[in-house]
Parts: structure tokens; sequence; C-alpha cells
């Protein structure tokens, strides 16, 4: 009769399997979401927000410099970016997505 014993991993498969596990469970619980600063009155069906300088968004850029556009800007939270397009995000952080993971709470994890 057949002996079986049971398979033994290799330390290397080990050791790259635990830095997997480590990088996803520090990289899950950010506390910022993702940000991008956008301009507010640039929105377009197609393409959504246009995403401007984050100097337009600390409120320094805001009104008409040197005959220059006024652009304004404000936080979008967790939007998907295309070139310099974001849409489908939102601008209220308290409804930004909480992916959450590996040792994070409901409240905000970090």
């Amino acid at each position: 009769m057949e002996r079986i014993t049971p398979r033994r991993l290799r330390s290397s498969t080990v050791i790259l399997g635990s830095m997997g596990a480590l990088a996803a469970a520090l990289t899950s619980c950010g506390s910022e979401p993702d940000k991008r600063c956008v301009d507010r009155d640039s929105y377009d069906v197609m393409k959504g927000y246009r995403v401007v300088d984050s100097s337009a968004c600390q409120g320094s850029s805001t009104g008409t410099k040197r005959g220059k556009k006024r652009v304004d800007g404000d936080w979008y939270y967790d939007a998907d970016v295309t070139g310099r397009w974001a849409d489908y995000g939102t601008f209220d952080k308290s409804q930004a997505a909480d992916r959450g993971g590996f040792g994070c709470s409901g409240s905000g994890g970090g």
C-alpha cells in the first residue's frame, strides 16, 4: 500500500505568501480616501469634472488672477480618473468608499 505524506511548502513560497498578505493588510487600511482637485464648473456629461492643480482647492487660486479663468476648485473623492478628468466620485468626504481590510475597524482604521 502506498504511503501518503503531506506536501511540504518550500520556505520561499511561505515567505512570498506572507509578504503578499502583509502588503495587502498595510495598504487596505488607509485613513484618507483617494482625492482629486476638480473644477466644479467644468462638468461634462461624457468626461466628468476636469482635474485642476491642487492649489485651486486650497482657496488661493479661486477668483480671477492675471486674466486667468476663475476656477471653482473642490476636492472630489474616490473618483474614476481618466487623464485629466474624474467621474463617479463624491464631494462629500464622509461618503467616500470605506474599503476596509485586514485589521480595519468600521470607524476608519489607520
